[in-house]
């Protein structure tokens, strides 16, 4: 772990959390591939949850206050990192995307009655959430830009629309929704709202879960598309104000960038690992360990060096947040994102390449990263549109305005 951002609680916290996960977490990874996680959900991931409590480890990201440890994101991160050696990580600790960004939206948005009814289970595991906003028919990395409608009548926001790719719907209680509220608005960062709908009403509609890769999944490991069919919730359902949407968007989307990017150096390190003793223990036709070959070498190097350079990048960045805020740190918030997911991309492929035919079988987890994990180079702003802002904003400094 990084020496310079570890501070004093995290010298004890991390090895606690980190025997944890070996020990108790690791081991359930192999249901993965003959159990759907929905039904894992009810069974063997409750009662991981209540060792979680128990061990007094859960949700790191929340206050004390509110049943959390109180971390910062720069001590989240380091955290989040560890969680990641395991793809049940974070839903054991309860930090899971896209829960953890609709808590922090609800906590610092959210009418104490939504607090109150949505947020308190949430942050205690009684329910889960899910977060809808992309839609088939138009670009997901222009949130400005959508077809689901919130219209006023009486005391109820009716919201139409298609969404697709809204995660964990399968199961949750509620989705936060990003409607417009003001299409004709001439300003488009003006146009859309944030509100919670509740999963059993009558106008929510899972059409279904999207096959990815091959793979269908259920419960918190699915994606889901989703009709809003003349859906009525209470106005008081709205989080914020009328046309923040965006500006909501942009807030939960800057520090959950911090957790993905260090959830997947936890997962490089977990591959990392995999590919190291792979490589050492077996042997090629001669007799020789695949280790003894220089490509191997190679990869082994760069590896390491990529993931050394990923953490320190994220952390600094994760540190600049929490003293100067997102809005400050968002040329480095983009920076990192495609930056650490294509790390994450060459680690994977890397491993599977040492563990030859094995490597792209279920009887390992690279194939499975590999599947879930491919899609961080598009969700939450795909890589092009992040190193067109980093290269706007370097240009700006010699005069070019693009």
């Amino acid at each position: 772990m990084t020496g310079l951002f570890l501070t004093d609680r995290l010298k004890s916290l991390l090895p606690r959390i980190q025997e944890f996960i070996r020990k108790e977490v690791v081991p359930l990874e192999k249901l993965l591939a003959t159990k759907p996680f929905i039904d894992l959900e009810k069974e063997e991931l409750l009662h991981l949850r209540q060792k979680v409590k128990q061990a007094s480890l859960w949700a790191p990201h929340l206050p004390e206050h509110e049943g959390g440890m109180g971390l910062s994101l720069t001590e989240f991160g380091q955290v989040s990192e560890v969680l990641g050696y395991s793809p049940l990580g974070h839903y054991a600790f309860n930090c899971q995307a896209p829960d953890i960004g609709n808590m922090e939206l609800l906590h610092a948005y959210a009418s104490e009655e939504l607090k109150n009814k949505y947020l308190k289970p949430l942050q205690s595991g009684q329910i889960r959430s899910c977060f809808s906003m992309t839609e088939p028919e138009f670009a997901g990395s222009n949130p400005t830009r959508m077809a689901t409608t919130a219209t006023k009548e009486g005391g109820y926001y009716v919201i139409n629309g298609h969404k697709w790719f809204t995660s964990s719907a399968d199961g949750a209680d509620f989705a936060v929704v990003m409607a417009m509220t003001d299409a004709e608005n001439p300003n488009p960062y003006l146009r859309a709202s944030v509100i919670v709908v509740p999963t059993n009403n009558t106008g929510f509609q899972l059409v279904r879960n999207i096959s990815i890769m091959g793979e269908t999944g259920s419960g918190h490991h699915s994606h889901a598309e989703v009709r809003y069919e003349n859906c009525k919730v209470p106005i008081s359902h709205l989080i914020g104000k009328e046309g923040e949407g965006f500006k909501l968007a942009q807030e939960r989307l800057g520090p959950g960038r911090i957790h993905h990017c260090m959830r997947w150096i936890g997962i490089c390190e977990r591959v990392f690992e995999m590919m190291c003793s792979y490589a050492a223990q077996r042997e090629l036709a001669e007799g020789m360990p695949i280790a003894s070959k220089q490509m191997v070498q190679q990869w082994i190097a760069e590896s390491r060096a990529n993931i050394n350079a990923a953490r320190y990048m994220v952390l600094h960045t994760a540190y600049g947040i929490d003293k100067q805020g997102a809005a400050a740190m968002r040329v480095e918030i983009s920076t990192i994102k495609f930056f650490v997911a294509n790390v994450l991309q060459q680690v994977i492929d890397r491993a599977i390449q040492v563990h030859g035919a094995l490597g792209v079988t279920d009887d390992t987890l690279l194939s499975y990263w590999y599947r879930h994990e491919r899609a961080a180079r598009i969700y939450d702003g795909p890589d092009e549109v992040h190193k067109y802002v980093v290269a706007r904003e370097e240009l700006k400094k010699f005069g070019v305005k693009i």
